[in-house]
């Protein structure tokens, strides 16, 4: 369900909804998808386009959380707080951030799809982006000798942007052998380390729901190249901020980084 802040609820009519969803992992371990990629991304955006929060999902299908504001830029608003699942929205620009922080608890995952899904139906979004990773060491040879960023899109959204993304030369995800060495006649779409990407991807398809995929493929650790690289992708389509081709674009890290590996070993050790 969800839940405006303030007395007013926001309109997202005709919106562009840009999303990060975390992992689904067993025994509700606090762990996101491969990389926290997406995550880092929509960081990313939401701290260089300053998105004002304007109400978050109420749902028991994540894991509780709250922590101190994750983009505070002044002392005005560091004392806020934040929870598992926050909608950030720009009206200007006609977007929308579903900003996940926290698991799924895995036996409502399926539950968790449905909620998403009523809730971009109910609000009237044009279109949705979910913005994604997936294991690189799980790669086939054609997916390695490539860009590491693919796209998938449903149904109802190729007739939206099918031809602006080939204008752009983006790679589609492929779909890889069921039985590789022994037979490639019977195809599957495999995203190891995706969470519910597949799940939501074929649920947005059944219920004709234009829907986007925008992942890359990464390994564990240092993620911030990464990050950048998603987002950098993502703004070659949408043109979220001005960028130029001969000098990288800008984007913002929020504040929340500075301790996104730990605040190192205590000088009182030594």
């Amino acid at each position: 369900m969800f839940v405006p802040i303030g007395n007013t609820c926001p309109s997202f009519k005709e919106f562009t909804l840009i999303m990060y969803i975390a992992q689904c992992r067993p025994f509700q371990q606090p762990a996101v998808s491969v990389g926290n990629v997406g995550q880092l991304a929509t960081d990313l955006m939401i701290s260089t386009l300053n998105m004002p929060r304007v109400g978050y999902l109420h749902t028991d299908c994540l894991i509780p959380m709250v922590g101190s504001n994750p983009y505070a830029a002044s002392t005005d608003n560091s004392t806020e707080l934040c929870t598992a699942a926050e909608v950030y929205s720009l009206p200007d620009l006609k977007l929308a951030a579903l900003q996940i922080r926290t698991p799924i608890i895995q036996t409502k995952q399926k539950q968790f799809r449905k909620l998403i899904i009523s809730w971009i139906k109910s609000s009237g979004f044009t279109r949705s982006i979910l913005l994604s990773s997936s294991h690189a060491y799980q790669r086939d040879d054609q997916q390695i000798h490539s860009s590491p960023l693919r796209y998938l899109l449903t149904p109802a959204m190729q007739h939206i942007v099918c031809d602006v993304l080939k204008e752009l030369e983006w790679k589609e995800m492929e779909r890889v052998s069921m039985f590789p060495g022994i037979s490639d006649t019977e195809q599957r779409l495999y995203i190891p380390g995706g969470g519910i990407t597949k799940g939501l991807y074929t649920d947005c398809c059944h219920e004709d729901i234009p829907l986007a995929v925008v992942l890359t493929f990464c390994s564990e650790g240092d993620n911030i190249p990464d990050a950048f690289a998603l987002i950098n992708h993502l703004n070659d389509w949408l043109h979220l901020v001005a960028s130029d081709k001969n000098e990288s674009t800008k984007w913002r890290a929020p504040c929340s980084w500075r301790l996104l590996f730990g605040s190192g070993i205590p000088p009182a050790l030594f």
